[in-house]
């Protein structure tokens, strides 16, 4: 079955607009077909040291819904993202839906993209989950902490690694106000705090996908947060998940053991000190195991991916890896994910005093 066409149309005048705001994220109007039909849409590039790569990735928002448009040129397989977007879901924790697609640009063809579904207003009216409050996790400031890891003083703002997308303003004094508490407060009253605040299943949960695919940017930056409307607590959606299943971001190859099984920041830390949010994590870390995060449930999902993009990958020649790099990207996934497991089985019960 040939891949969808999405066919981006913009003026001259906006072309070079993209060209001159390279960095600033600002639209430029344009008009994108999509299935035979085409609407008006807004236009600009996406991503962080990406931009200046030969082969960029777009943001275009149509019909107050927005999809990203990655070039994911860093990877040889192109399907990291969306693997790991596949296997959140079958952990319990919503993610992107994604689609691998054929993109032009005013009739020039730019070959595969993956196309990612925007975490918006719309992500969580299409699942029935109610939010309050949305916010991105953008740069490493959104560790969870107090102190800067970049000039070991207090941060000026506690959401100074955070980008407000919807909500009422005082939803940013509620994500100040859990920052503050969990790390001020200790033992017992710390506990209760923070199971008052945050959907701690759903973090664990969060985390426990961030460990096993092995990404390393996904616990500090690199994931969307939000209060749900009918519990009135923090729950987490992952983000940019193309250093995974292997490799960095930048496409290098990493040992399988690169991720701690315990994650990276000051909010997990904090819940990893509790003995029963310990054995909560590990019973969740068990489950993947047994069930989803296995060679025998990943691979058919990966394999197919790959199968389907690869015909035009075999003719894609303005991408960063040869063909050969991604006929062989089914081993490398295979043998991490093998390997990880074995990593996990024998850390997740030895994670500073049992888990």
């Amino acid at each position: 079955m040939p891949l969808p066409v999405r066919a981006i149309r913009l003026s001259d005048e906006a072309s070079r607009d993209m060209e001159k705001n390279l960095w600033n994220d600002r639209y430029v109007p344009g008009r994108m077909s999509t299935n035979g039909v085409t609407t008006s849409v807004s236009v600009r590039y996406r991503g962080g040291h990406t931009r200046s790569y030969p082969k960029k990735s777009y943001e275009v928002v149509r019909k107050n819904q927005a999809f990203h448009y990655n070039a994911e040129y860093d990877d040889p397989s192109m399907i990291r993202n969306a693997l790991s977007f596949a296997f959140f879901p079958m952990i319990g924790v919503p993610a992107p839906r994604t689609k691998h697609v054929l993109l032009t640009v005013n009739g020039e063809s730019k070959g595969v993209y993956l196309e990612i579904e925007g975490v918006e207003k719309l992500f969580f009216s299409k699942r029935k989950l109610g939010a309050s409050s949305l916010f991105y996790a953008i740069n490493n400031r959104a560790d969870f902490g107090l102190i800067s890891s970049e000039s070991d003083r207090p941060k000026r703002s506690l959401l100074a690694g955070y980008e407000h997308r919807f909500g009422l303003s005082g939803e940013k004094a509620k994500l100040s106000s859990f920052i503050k508490g969990l790390n001020t407060l200790n033992g017992s009253q710390a506990e209760a705090f923070i199971r008052s605040r945050l959907d701690v299943d759903n973090y664990l949960r969060w985390l426990a996908g961030a460990v096993l695919t092995g990404n390393y940017d996904g616990f500090e930056q690199n994931y969307a947060i939000y209060r749900s409307s009918k519990t009135g607590k923090l729950r987490m959606i992952p983000w940019d998940y193309e250093g995974t299943w292997g490799r960095n971001c930048y496409g290098r190859i990493v040992e399988s053991d690169l991720v701690k099984v315990e994650g990276y920041n000051v909010l997990t830390n904090k819940l990893l000190g509790f003995p029963s949010i310990r054995r909560q994590y590990r019973t969740i870390l068990q489950q993947a195991l047994n069930g989803p995060f296995t060679e025998k449930r990943l691979m058919p999902v990966a394999e197919k991916m790959m199968e389907k993009i690869a015909p035009y990958m075999k003719k894609d020649g303005s991408r960063k890896w040869l063909y050969q790099e991604f006929i062989g990207e089914p081993f490398i996934i295979r043998n991490y994910i093998r390997e990880r497991r074995e990593i996990v089985k024998e850390r997740m019960y030895d994670l500073k005093g049992n888990v």
